[in-house]
């Protein structure tokens, strides 16, 4: 969606849409259901929307007297919404969450909920130095149709929310350098293709990115 001020179309390649810019779904979700004793740990470790929604598989009364060390405000809404309680927010990257897991005792439990691959190997760091994290693979992403297919035009600003979507992106599509690149975070924009000028969102939310966008599409 445009408004009349904007000159050029806004992207926005996340799982997350927004009112204003043209989305498109970058990532194709499949869920797993490991077997979890959700009663032997203290405290849950969420890193995306996606592990928030792979919880509904389980009955709610195993896990929702747990709280949860949510990556960003977004995750934390998400568990929130289902009736889960926040311990803590992390600052959008699994690396920021390591200072804060070191604040509590090594004895204390975690549970990561995790995907089947991901950008940060925060937890088996923690692991090396005596920190108790179980980790559990409960969903897997991988790139969707929409954006293996998807028709960009070479003047446009464009919105990514983590590295597979770049990744995804860049399987079938190269950047122009008429197009403004926008990244949720430091962690997207090391997944960018070297000397890629981008604007690193100085908050890890879309609406932060949109508002970028919106000023680079006027």
């Amino acid at each position: 969606m445009m408004n009349k001020l904007q000159k050029l179309p806004i992207y926005l390649f996340s799982v997350s849409s927004h009112p204003d810019a043209i989305h498109i779904n970058s990532l194709s979700v499949s869920f797993f259901k490991p077997d979890i004793d959700f009663s032997d740990i203290d405290y849950l470790i969420l890193t995306s929307k996606q592990a928030v929604k792979a919880l509904e598989q389980y009955s709610k009364e195993q896990y929702i007297d747990k709280k949860a060390l949510c990556i960003s405000k977004a995750t934390a809404a998400a568990y929130e919404d289902i009736g889960g309680e926040v311990l803590q927010i992390g600052k959008g990257y699994g690396d920021t969450l390591v200072d804060v897991i070191k604040s509590y005792p090594k004895e204390t439990r975690w549970l990561y909920l995790r995907a089947e691959t991901v950008a940060s190997d925060f937890a088996k760091e923690l692991r090396t130095q005596g920190y108790n994290i179980e980790e559990s693979v409960v969903y897997k992403s991988e790139c969707s149709a929409e954006i293996l297919d998807a028709v960009v035009p070479c003047e446009a600003v464009l919105v990514f929310t983590s590295p597979s979507s770049v990744k995804c992106y860049l399987r079938k599509h190269s950047f122009q350098p008429s197009q403004k690149i926008i990244v949720i975070g430091k962690t997207t924009a090391k997944a960018l293709p070297k000397s890629t000028e981008c604007i690193i969102s100085p908050q890890t939310t879309v609406e932060s990115c949109i508002k970028i966008a919106k000023n680079l599409a006027i």
